[in-house]
C-alpha cells in the first residue's frame, strides 16, 4: 500500500488542491482516501486517484458546484455525458457574465450621469389576479428558510423580469418557483425579498376573485387587495442565484407524468429510512420508466426527504405532475402548471 499511495501533503502538491480542500472533498464523499490512520487521522491516497483529483481541482477553479463535480467524476468514462455537463456549466457562467455586464453598465451610468435619476425609475407597479397570486404564494411558501444565520432566505423573493412576475423560496435543501401572469406593469425589472410575516398577512386578502396591485421599490413593498392595503420593508441583502438550479440539466432527464394525488398517497404510505433524524424516501424507476416508491435496493433510485416531498405535493396544484429524475446525485424536479420545485437528493 505504501508504494502505491501518497500522503495528503504530496497529494496536495501533485493535484493543486489544498490540504483543507482534500479534507472537504473527503467529507463530501468525492475524493475518499484509501487509508486513514485511526491513531492520528492522517490520510493516504492511491496514486491512481491523482488524475481524478486534478480533474476536481480544474472544475473547482471554474466554479462548478459540488453536485456537478460529483456527476463528472461518476460519468467520466461517458465522454458525451461529461461534455454535456461541462457545456451546461459554461452556459451558466456565460449567463452570469452577461448579468454582471448589464449591472456594471448600469453602475457606470449612475456614476457618470449628471442628471439625477427620478424615483419613479426605481419603482415598479403591477397588477395581477388575486387568485393567481394566492396560488403562487401557496406553491412556494413552504420552501422558505428559517435559519437565523441566513436571513435572506427567510422570505419570498419577488422578481419582476422580462415583463413577468416570479416568486421564489428556498431553504437550500429545496426550492420552489412560481410564475404569476401579469395584467399590467409599469417600471423597471427588479427583485425584492418579501419578509414572511408580510407574505402571510397578504394571503387572507387574496380570497376574492379580484385584482391586486403591487408597488415595489428597493425600500418598500406595498400591496392593495380587496379594499385593504399592506406595506412592509424588504429583507436587505442579495438573494441566491436561483436561476442556476433552473438551468437545463446535462443530458436528458427521465420525465414521468404522474397523478399528484395518487403519488402523495403512495409517498405517505411508503417505508422510509432514517438518515440524520429525517425520514428519507427512495423513488425508483425500472427499465420501462415505471415509477416505484420505497425500495432502497432498486438499481435506479433517488433518495429525498419524505416530508419535503409531501410538502411540495401539497403545495402544488392537483392533477397531472411531471417528475424529472436524473440519477441519484442530481436534484429531483417536480413541474406543475405555473410552478416548479427542486428537492436536493440525500446520499444514503
Amino acid at each position: 500500500m505504501e508504494s502505491a499511495s501518497v500522503g495528503i501533503g504530496d497529494m496536495a502538491r501533485a493535484t493543486g488542491l489544498t490540504i483543507s480542500a482534500l479534507r472537504f472533498y473527503d467529507g463530501a464523499g468525492v475524493l475518499v482516501p484509501v487509508f486513514v490512520d485511526p491513531r492520528n487521522g492522517y490520510r493516504r491516497y492511491a496514486v491512481a486517484q491523482i488524475p481524478a483529483a486534478r480533474l476536481v481541482a480544474g472544475l473547482r477553479r471554474v466554479g462548478m458546484p459540488l453536485p456537478q463535480i460529483t456527476a463528472v467524476l461518476d460519468r467520466r468514462d461517458d465522454r458525451p455525458a461529461v461534455h454535456a455537463l461541462l457545456d451546461a456549466h459554461l452556459a451558466r457562467l456565460e449567463g452570469g457574465l452577461a448579468d454582471a455586464r448589464r449591472e456594471l453598465s448600469r453602475i457606470h451610468r449612475l456614476i457618470d450621469g449628471a442628471t439625477p435619476v427620478p424615483v419613479e425609475a426605481f419603482m415598479a407597479v403591477l397588477t395581477v389576479s388575486s387568485v393567481s397570486l394566492r396560488d403562487a404564494v401557496a406553491a412556494v411558501r413552504y420552501a422558505a428558510g428559517t435559519d437565523p444565520d441566513l436571513p435572506a432566505l427567510a422570505g419570498v423573493f419577488v422578481e419582476i423580469s422580462d415583463g413577468g412576475l416570479r416568486l421564489v423560496a428556498t431553504d437550500r435543501y429545496r426550492m420552489a418557483v412560481a410564475d404569476v401572469p401579469v395584467l399590467g406593469l409599469t417600471g423597471p425589472d427588479l427583485g425584492v425579498i418579501a419578509p414572511l410575516p408580510l407574505v402571510d398577512a397578504l394571503v387572507p386578502l387574496l380570497a376574492a376573485d379580484s385584482q391586486v396591485t403591487l408597488t415595489l421599490t428597493a425600500d418598500t413593498i406595498a400591496v392593495a387587495a380587496g379594499g385593504h392595503e399592506l406595506s412592509g420593508v424588504p429583507i436587505p441583502g442579495d438573494y441566491p442565484d436561483y436561476r442556476r438550479a433552473l438551468a437545463v440539466k446535462a443530458g436528458e432527464p427521465l420525465r414521468l407524468t404522474v397523478d399528484a394525488t395518487t403519488l402523495r398517497r403512495e409517498v405517505a404510505a411508503a417505508p422510509t429510512v432514517l438518515h440524520e433524524n429525517a425520514p428519507i424516501l427512495v423513488l425508483t424507476t425500472d427499465a420501462s420508466g415505471t415509477l416505484g416508491v420505497g425500495d432502497p435496493s432498486a438499481p435506479h433510485r433517488i433518495a429525498v426527504n419524505r416530508e419535503f416531498l409531501l410538502a411540495a405535493l401539497d403545495a402544488g396544484t392537483p392533477g397531472q405532475l411531471v417528475l424529472e429524475l436524473d440519477g441519484p446525485i442530481m436534484p429531483l424536479a417536480l413541474r406543475s402548471p405555473g410552478s416548479f420545485t427542486v428537492l436536493m437528493p440525500v446520499r444514503l
